[in-house]
């Protein structure tokens, strides 16, 4: 639970997806063997650190959609309020917080895709983390970001302070 004038957003770019089906949409790819196991470790660290979101904005995609899934089969305390974002599909970053200023609780979790995401990550702390894979943000990578704001559509780019960011690659 944030305080009141304290909001928290847990930023995360989906995980590794599967290319192995070429008829597939891009929309509609599944989440990998890898992918899979970044989410599980994912949803883990963020349980084991009390990240638990109230509320999760989460694209359209198939990948998106199982990213959350995995992660919500930690053992997180707080089953969030859900909403599936057909705009966050590819979204750039007006798209991004133009959603994000729709939230409704004070933690939020988002889960979207490069490079709007990573373009969206950069623009929100008033100073980045100084992890050489930010700018990147690959697959699984997770940004949390605080606000001092009583509502999300109060929040503007460079008001964050950055609580943590992490990125899981899957390997063993």
């Amino acid at each position: 639970m944030t305080p009141l004038g304290h909001r928290r957003l847990i930023l995360t770019r989906h995980a590794k997806s599967a290319w192995d089906d070429p008829t597939l949409d891009d929309h509609d790819r599944p989440l990998n063997d890898r992918g899979r196991r970044s989410a599980l470790a994912l949803g883990d660290w963020m349980a084991s650190r009390g990240y638990e979101p109230e509320e999760v904005l989460c694209s359209s995609s198939t990948r998106t959609q199982e990213t959350w899934e995995v992660i919500a089969s930690a053992p997180l305390e707080v089953r969030p309020l859900m909403r599936i974002e057909s705009s966050l599909y590819q979204a750039g970053t007006e798209r991004l917080l133009a959603v994000l200023r729709t939230a409704t609780q004070p933690t939020v979790m988002m889960l979207a895709h490069n490079p709007g995401i990573s373009e969206f990550a950069a623009m929100l702390p008033a100073r980045a983390p100084m992890d050489p894979d930010f700018r990147r943000y690959p697959t699984a990578a997770t940004l949390v970001v605080d606000f001092q704001v009583d509502s999300w559509s109060d929040i503007q780019p460079g008001q964050g302070s950055v609580m943590d960011f992490v990125r899981f690659d899957g390997r063993l």
